[in-house]
């Protein structure tokens, strides 16, 4: 979850805010990554999750971060809630699923010495206090109850709201992990472009990444559970977005989205004050309840842009939101992934020809079968499995294209790192099918091995 803006002036006309989103549009050479992916943390004797507080909890590892690695903390109310770094930062998601937020960076490369820099960092004060981490899109075992809600205004607010809407917004809170990348565009009609291909093929990242086939200690009946708990979470601001392939679609077609999605809160001196569901659109006209007669700040734009959650969303930046939480391999496969899709023009004009004949309700059932069968999706006549076959080719294609050198040039380029994806495209084997074969086989319905076998 991100972090308060700051530095926006007053809004004094409702052009800036298409304004505002403009101002992320860069020049090719100054296109950058940045790699998200969060993780659960549990006790390893006990198996159960990390509170905040305790001996062995998440106010612990940040301490021993902030200590032993030399990050600076991030506070809320005299309580600890996050670490920056060199460009990064390390943040809560409201169970205490822990966030790196990478440095936007120009190389997988970068990126996967980032991560690995990362995992080994955890794992040092994980291992002190007998604390473990693991990848997986939802929590194999844990209730709702058994997870402390973090101590950030953000997430109180969140949590009352959820009960509103949908019926799986506080599972999606406390409960799932996510892997996603932040990527640049260079222009409006690039940016348009970018988020078509970006939604249309959420589905099949949602395939190859499925993580999650396990749900408070039983089967579930889907390879990635996390999907299906986005689908009812709250309908005004998650989903297929459909408006993103009308004809005319840009920067002010996203503002006028993102007005009426409701709001949760507005963030003034260091507290949050809640929204009462009330839109944006709302707030211009200063008719906000929780702050009557006054208007909103940039800041507040920015914040609100972060409270949309549709499978893929533009900031100044846009954002893949499709995947499991997953082993590290995959930590650096997703944005390799992607950015092989979409800073290489001609791979990403194939993925556009790929997808630009579907409607709505194609996209929508891609989505469905992606989170219930994973890469044995299938809607008509298209094959998830040939779907991402197809585009991991062509994101192979882009990084050859792009041919960034790693490891002082004795590697080529950063097509190394879709070989996870290959080797399930191979073996039509996800994550997700990997543990239901253990599941099902030498592990013998004993889920508890999952965390010995699977932890980072």
């Amino acid at each position: 979850m991100s972090i308060p803006q700051s530095g926006g002036g007053p809004i004094e006309h409702i052009d800036q805010l298409a304004e505002y989103l403009a101002e992320g549009c860069k020049p090719r050479d100054q296109w950058r990554i940045g790699t998200e992916h969060e993780k659960f943390g549990y006790c390893k004797d006990t198996h159960k999750p990390l509170p905040y507080e305790g001996d062995r909890g998440i106010r612990v590892m940040l301490e021993g971060l902030r200590d032993r690695h030399n990050w600076a903390p991030v506070e809320e109310g005299g309580k600890l809630i996050g670490l920056e770094k060199d460009g990064a930062n390390v943040s809560l998601e409201p169970g205490g699923q822990l966030e790196l937020s990478g440095a936007p960076v120009e190389t997988i490369h970068e990126t996967c010495d980032e991560v690995n820099v990362h995992l080994r960092e955890v794992k040092d004060v994980a291992d002190e206090i007998g604390a473990g981490f693991i990848g997986l899109g939802a929590a194999p075992e844990w209730t709702h109850e058994q997870m402390d809600l973090m101590p950030k205004g953000r997430y109180k607010l969140m949590n009352e709201y959820m009960t509103k809407v949908g019926t799986m917004g506080r599972a999606m809170m406390r409960r799932t992990c996510t892997v996603q990348v932040n990527l640049d565009f260079g222009s409006e009609a690039d940016m348009a472009q970018k988020m078509r291909v970006a939604v249309a093929l959420q589905p099949v990242a949602t395939a190859l990444f499925a993580n999650s086939p396990f749900f408070e200690g039983k089967v579930n009946g889907h390879k990635s559970w996390r999907s299906r708990v986005w689908r009812d979470l709250d309908p005004a601001r998650t989903g297929m977005i459909p408006f993103v392939f009308d004809e005319g679609f840009g920067f002010e077609a996203w503002v006028q989205y993102a007005l009426d999605v409701p709001m949760y809160f507005v963030y003034r001196d260091g507290k949050y004050i809640d929204a009462l569901g009330m839109s944006f659109r709302d707030f211009m006209a200063g008719k906000l309840p929780a702050l009557p007669g006054e208007t909103p700040t940039l800041s507040d734009w920015a914040d609100h842009l972060t409270t949309a959650f549709p499978e893929a969303r533009t900031k100044q930046f846009i954002e893949m939101r499709g995947a499991d939480g997953g082993p590290w391999r995959r930590l650096c496969a997703l944005p390799a992934f992607w950015v092989g899709l979409m800073y290489d023009q001609t791979s990403l004009d194939g993925a556009w020809g790929m997808v630009k004949g579907w409607d709505a309700e194609t996209r929508e059932a891609l989505r469905v079968a992606a989170s219930v069968d994973g890469l044995q999706a299938q809607v008509g006549n298209i094959k998830m499995h040939d779907l991402a076959r197809e585009a991991v080719a062509l994101s192979d294609a882009g990084l050859k294209a792009r041919a960034r050198s790693g490891a002082g040039g004795l590697v080529p380029d950063e097509t190394h790192f879709l070989n996870a994806l290959k080797e399930s495209i191979e073996t039509g084997k996800t994550p997700a099918d990997e543990l239901l074969d253990c599941y099902n086989g030498e592990w013998a319905g004993d889920l508890s091995r999952i965390y010995a076998e699977y932890s980072y």
